[in-house]
């Protein structure tokens, strides 16, 4: 038996065919525009059938019994386990208010209507404090989009006659788009790659412009000097549907290519090619991603790429970066049951907790601040909803010592974890091929594609809606969850579209609300302020940030601890391997065999002056810590730059990259931290 359903394994929302007999999952394939055998085979959905019946799933809620981290819980029955984390709830809401508990949520499981529920929960019983880990991905990107345009684009790769990947590799994260890049390709796109490491998109690439990290912003206004000081731009769509170019062209006389160059560790002349190629193609698109993400300029330098697209006109249309058409739903999160008196541990971040109708808090970092500083009040108790704070946060010392302050702790996961040996109370939540819900890429874009159960719940286990419904009723907020079941509460959601469950069903391929137009702005206006694209933001000058981007010319390195003596070399959290998604599934057998283990990768340059062959052990220093791994030579990066293994943490402290990042300093508008790239020192272990 066949069942269409949307595999969660990663963000990445694959529309697979889940194979199940007998009521149990056999296999899953992902759904492609091409044939079978060209197609990139993703090794996790390749090995469903292991992650799902892993012996390490967790088969009952679990409570402990003595000191934190002492590894010893009890199981317990699920109306035990839900009337303590129910009276925990209420027992904090008396003593120290609704807002001293926070709901954390990772990216583990599903994002989409699962947030929506949780945050729900959370309004209706008073707390402000549902906080997500968008500050590093994602979110604060699609903060800048928003800024500039009023949505975050969608690249119309497969259309396009240029693609401009930015700090992205779809090849381990997207596959499905890194097919529709080679489709490109194949007719004729040209490619151009930005990214510090030689990628798979990178190796075939026209240009690949190595930038150093977290220079990507300058990288972009110094496109933008060439394509506007050239003739390049596109003057009419900029006279008509944009504000404030002029200040944006008076920004970038401040980075001429010749100057940026060098600060940013690349040739002028490739600069000006790149913007040349990208500017005198059309249609072209940019692929950005979370390479753009978890550095101190996040926000202005996603606003720069974004403003790359409105200079040159592919906005919104066919093989450019699309505006979405997300379906109509009702928001049912509730925020307006909050008192008006009551402000999130996010509030000096309020730009970013407001500038989307429904994505809600992702100032993460605040939550710490909260729990170890009691900063801007204290949070006692913390619900840890698919994520792994401990091993995935920057500065792991002082995220575990937060987490270890707490009075109480709930997580939700399908496996025993790093931060869940901290936890007082562990549900174990069912995986994505066993139960039916919406996911964010349905909810802000069409079609809407549904996620529907293949196969029961294994015994024990319960999906993330139907464990927020019962602690919620729990809680005495019933009326605020009347739905029966998760059908019923999708149904209601996308009640304004005229969109059901069933129809779903019998749509596998996905149901538009509405057809897919291009050029909305030509009769809608962008979704801003002035209803144009904003190269100059009002909003942000009046509340104390740059209205353009990079606008004082100013050149500062912007990587972590730049600034300390003996620490020479460019360190960065490498790839997400596509064998894992971050912290999760190291503890699969097939897929640990199928690779390498964790190596700290260097340039061979660097490995003959510090006298490091590969496979030897080294320490990576930092101010914040120190890590161990074997040692790789490479040529996938340039001398004077590491490459360390991303999401090992789960497996042994040594591994875990976030023991070496800092949170001291952070984005101004988004609270992000840099915790993609890091001044450090490296060492041969001796012994």
């Amino acid at each position: 038996m066949i069942i269409h359903t949307v595999c969660r394994f990663c963000s990445a929302c694959c529309p697979v065919e889940a194979r199940v007999e007998s009521g149990r999952l056999i296999s899953a394939q992902r759904k492609s525009f091409l044939p079978p055998a060209e197609r990139i085979n993703c090794p996790r959905l390749m090995r469903a059938p292991e992650i799902v019946y892993s012996r390490k799933r967790l088969s009952s809620p679990l409570i402990r019994e003595g000191k934190k981290g002492a590894a010893r819980f009890r199981d317990a029955g699920w109306d035990e386990a839900l009337d303590l984390v129910a009276s925990k709830f209420l027992q904090h809401r008396d003593v120290s208010g609704p807002e001293s508990i926070a709901w954390l949520r990772g990216m583990a499981a599903d994002w989409g209507a699962p947030w929506d529920y949780a945050q729900r929960l959370m309004n209706a019983f008073g707390s402000p404090n549902s906080i997500g880990n968008g500050s590093v991905c994602h979110v604060a990107r699609e903060m800048a989009h928003f800024y500039t345009y009023g949505a975050m684009t969608m690249p119309g790769i497969k259309d396009s006659s240029c693609v401009l990947v930015w700090g992205k590799n779809d090849r381990n994260t997207m596959p499905g788009a890194f097919e529709a890049l080679l489709h490109a390709r194949q007719n004729g796109a040209g490619l151009i790659v930005v990214d510090p490491v030689r990628t798979p998109a990178a190796a075939m690439a026209d240009i690949h412009l190595q930038v150093k990290p977290a220079h990507d912003g300058m990288l972009a206004m110094a496109m933008m000097h060439e394509i506007i000081n050239s003739d390049l731009h596109n003057k009419n769509f900029i006279r008509d549907y944009t504000l404030g170019f002029d200040a944006l062209a008076r920004a970038v006389q401040n980075y001429p290519p010749h100057e940026v160059a060098p600060f940013a560790g690349l040739d002028a002349r490739d600069i000006i090619k790149a913007a040349r190629m990208y500017a005198r193609s059309s249609p072209a698109c940019i692929v950005d991603g979370n390479g753009l993400d978890m550095q101190l300029h996040t926000f202005q330098a996603t606003r720069a790429v974004a403003m790359l697209r409105a200079i040159t006109g592919n906005l919104d249309i066919a093989g450019g970066d699309i505006i979405p058409q997300p379906p109509r739903v009702h928001n049912i999160q509730l925020r307006d049951r909050l008192s008006p008196d009551t402000y999130p541990v996010t509030r000096d971040y309020s730009l970013f907790g407001s500038f989307h109708p429904n994505w809600g808090l992702h100032a993460q970092s605040c939550l710490v601040d909260a729990m170890l500083d009691q900063t801007p009040y204290p949070v006692n108790m913390v619900v840890v909803q698919s994520g792994n704070p401990l091993a995935t946060m920057a500065d792991s010392t002082r995220v575990q010592k937060a987490f270890e302050s707490l009075d109480f702790m709930v997580v939700i996961d399908p496996f025993f974890t790093r931060t869940a040996e901290l936890a007082n109370v562990i549900l174990p939540a069912s995986m994505c091929f066993e139960k039916t819900q919406l996911n964010r890429a349905s909810l802000r874009t069409s079609p809407v594609i549904l996620q529907d159960r293949a196969i029961e719940p294994l015994p024990g286990t319960r999906p993330d809606w139907k464990i927020i419904f019962a602690l919620a009723e729990k809680l005495g907020l019933k009326k605020e969850f009347p739905w029966e079941d998760v059908q019923e509460a999708i149904d209601f959601q996308l009640e304004p579209s005229g969109i059901t469950v069933e129809e779903l069903r019998n749509s596998p391929q996905g149901i538009r609300d509405g057809e897919q137009v291009f050029e909305k702005y030509r009769s809608k206006g962008f979704n801003t302020p002035s209803g144009k694209v904003e190269f100059f933001s009002d909003r942000l000058e009046q509340n104390g940030h740059d209205p353009v981007p990079y606008q004082h010319g100013r050149r500062e390195n912007p990587i972590s601890f730049s600034s300390h003596a003996g620490h020479a070399l460019v360190g960065m959290s490498g790839e997400r391997e596509n064998r894992f998604t971050h912290t999760q599934f190291h503890h699969v057998d097939k897929l640990l065999k199928t690779g390498e283990k964790p190596t700290v990768d260097l340039h061979e340059q660097d490995a003959g002056s510090l006298g490091i062959t590969a496979g030897e052990m080294v320490r990576v220093h930092t101010p914040r810590g120190s890590i161990k791994m074997q040692a790789g030579v490479t040529d996938r990066v340039r001398p004077g730059h590491v490459i360390i293994a991303w999401g090992w943490g789960e497996v042994h402290q040594d591994y875990n990259l976030n023991l070496l990042t800092d949170d001291h300093h952070r984005d101004p508008v988004t609270s992000t931290p840099s915790n993609r790239s890091f001044m450090c020192s490296l060492e041969k272990l001796r012994d």
